[in-house]
């Protein structure tokens, strides 16, 4: 995968204080998940919606149960244009040792809209922050993890009531760990390690998407669509201590999903 390479030189070289031959990355295996969601919106006035939703996650080939939220998000339309939201999101989320985690995600978002004869053409900035549990012992990931996510969508209007869409989306991380260390080639460890903040930068995720919404009638809808996700995750490994490196290492992979949600606006 010529991009997943790409992405991998920007990530080593955000980090030209560690040697970058002990940078290693895994390859995780393929996988196929499925999401179902349902939301229901309530017109407030006009141009402003409030929204409650839901949504369940199958992982591992459709075999376990891996990810349930609840959202509750507030938009408003200024113009055929410009479209502001802002929400939160609170999920569960099943660790790999079987353990139910809680996060809870707090963001806002800007959507401009472009419309050309049938053709609708968009782009959607979104700011997320999401707080989660980590152990304080080591620095594998930041408990307040600051996200950006830019999406650019195009839709086509032509027909009564479906809408088959396509879009591409990047998420650049603000603020994962950062450390310097120095390798040690007789040792094969780490020494003089310090922690330096969380202050790494890098694009985490690539994401695409194919879709059509069909609108039953003005209260009813349904989205069907399937994503494709190719991701990194950063782990920087350290004893219990905090104080010495163990390694520090890049999970990438794909994970393709088949999603359904269904609305209900009143």
């Amino acid at each position: 995968m010529k991009t997943g390479r790409l992405l991998l030189c920007i990530l080593l070289a955000a980090m030209p204080v560690l040697a970058q031959a002990q940078i290693t990355v895994n390859d995780l295996d393929a996988d196929m998940a499925a999401r179902v969601g349902v939301t229901v919106d309530k017109k407030i006035v006009r141009g402003v919606h409030l929204s409650l939703s839901g949504e369940g996650r199958l992982d591992d080939n459709f075999s376990s149960f891996g990810r349930f939220d609840t959202g509750l998000g507030l938009t408003y339309k200024l113009n055929d244009n410009f479209k502001f939201g802002a929400g939160y999101i609170w999920i569960q989320r099943l660790s790999s040792s079987d353990v139910w985690k809680t996060r809870h995600r707090v963001y806002a978002d800007a959507k401009y809209t472009l419309k050309s004869g049938y053709w609708n053409f968009s782009l959607k900035e979104r700011l997320q922050l999401t707080h989660k549990d980590v152990n304080s012992y080591k620095h594998q990931s930041t408990p307040n993890s600051l996200e950006l996510k830019s999406r650019v969508q195009a839709a086509y209007k032509g027909f009564v009531s479906l809408t088959p869409y396509c879009y591409l989306e990047l998420r650049n991380v603000f603020n994962d760990p950062a450390c310097a260390a120095t390798w040690n080639s007789v040792s094969q460890t780490f020494t003089d390690y310090v922690f330096t903040g969380y202050t790494d930068a890098y694009i985490n995720r690539l994401r695409g998407s194919i879709g059509a919404e069909w609108e039953i009638d003005k209260h009813n809808s349904f989205d069907f669509y399937l994503l494709a996700d190719y991701n990194y995750d950063k782990n920087v490994d350290t004893a219990q201590s905090g104080t010495t490196l163990k390694s520090i290492s890049y999970d990438r992979g794909f994970r393709a999903s088949l999603c359904v949600s269904y609305q209900f606006s009143f």
